[in-house]
């Protein structure tokens, strides 16, 4: 065997200084590798059956292969019940596919409150099932496009997040809307792995924010949330990458300033804060082409997702390539 010595090693085969050193960020590098290849069938084939999940609550039973006929987009169906359920990025329960399906069920979700503050007229912290009442769930069904490469779509239930955001008033320095997570590990029953920094932060520019597209999501397939999901209550962003969708929202802070959210304080050289969906730009990987779970093959992914219409006109002047 050819063993190198120092001398012989090209500068290029080694590991720079930076990720050597962060440790959680080459353990998610690994994590990221390793979810691309197991998406779609090698997904269901070689993982799933290897796991004793507990039975998902809803419409749809899981493994059924029928979707209710309301669901779905024009030429596209709508992702099996059993993998949106069971296919899922939740860190906090784990940094694979499966682990937030297994051990989310601990996640205690009543009683639950969301405090909308900051620079409003109106701060309120709300309770779960007063949310419910106030806001007339939608059925809204969305494309989901993961940064990793893979992606599904979704029958959510949820409500208009500009909604919410009206009725407790922004004040004129209101610039942006930031998101947190529960942070609550031994009350909430979140083990919360070393993956990341908790709690889980995420933002939006306020115009993107009160975008009708933009949703609070309580449900899936007219059920709902399942923890693994993000139950309660979730962000869903359709044009922009899933992270951006952050899980189990307890606070919404409206400030003058851009936050810095969970992603870009780990890894400001590979996430933006824009994060929306572009085959031009790279991130981690080739963005061209997406493998849509439960099918064969890989497709072209569209410019913000396919929402290019409703929502291209709020990014008029910038260049994607650089606020990715």
């Amino acid at each position: 065997m050819l063993i190198k010595k120092p001398g012989d090693i090209k500068s290029s085969e080694i590991t720079d200084k930076k990720v050597y050193l962060n440790r959680r960020l080459f353990m998610r590098g690994a994590v990221l590798a390793a979810s691309t290849v197991a998406t779609g069938f090698l997904y269901r084939r070689l993982l799933a059956p290897e796991i004793d999940l507990p039975t998902p609550t809803g419409k749809a039973a899981p493994g059924s292969q029928v979707a209710p006929k309301q669901w779905g987009l024009p030429g596209e169906e709508a992702t099996p019940y059993q993998d949106i359920t069971h296919y899922n990025n939740f860190y906090e329960f784990g940094t694979d596919k499966y682990s937030p399906a297994r051990y989310a069920q601990k996640l205690v979700t009543r009683p639950w409150t969301v405090s909308v503050e900051g620079l409003v007229n109106k701060p309120k912290v709300f309770d779960l099932d007063e949310l419910t009442r106030l806001f007339t769930p939608e059925d809204r069904v969305y494309r989901h496009r993961c940064v990793e490469g893979w992606s599904m779509v979704i029958p959510w239930l949820g409500f208009p997040l500009a909604e919410l955001l009206k009725l407790v008033e922004p004040q004129g320095s209101a610039q942006y809307v930031v998101f947190e997570t529960a942070n609550d590990p031994k009350g909430r029953g979140i083990p919360q792995t070393d993956a990341l920094t908790w709690p889980y932060v995420e933002g939006l520019r306020l115009d993107e924010a009160l975008n009708p597209l933009a949703i609070l999501s309580t449900g899936i397939y007219g059920e709902a949330l399942l923890p693994q999901n993000g139950a309660p209550v979730r962000l869903v962003v359709p044009w922009k990458y899933g992270f951006k969708s952050i899980k189990s929202v307890v606070r919404i802070k409206l400030v003058e300033r851009m936050p810095t959210t969970t992603w870009v304080a780990e890894v400001p050289d590979v996430y933006g804060f824009y994060s929306n969906v572009n085959p031009d730009v790279d991130v981690l990987r080739a963005q061209s082409t997406e493998q849509r779970i439960g099918d064969w093959g890989r497709r072209k992914t569209q410019p913000f997702n396919g929402y290019a219409e409703q929502v291209a006109h709020l990014y008029d002047g910038m260049d994607l390539s650089y606020y990715h």
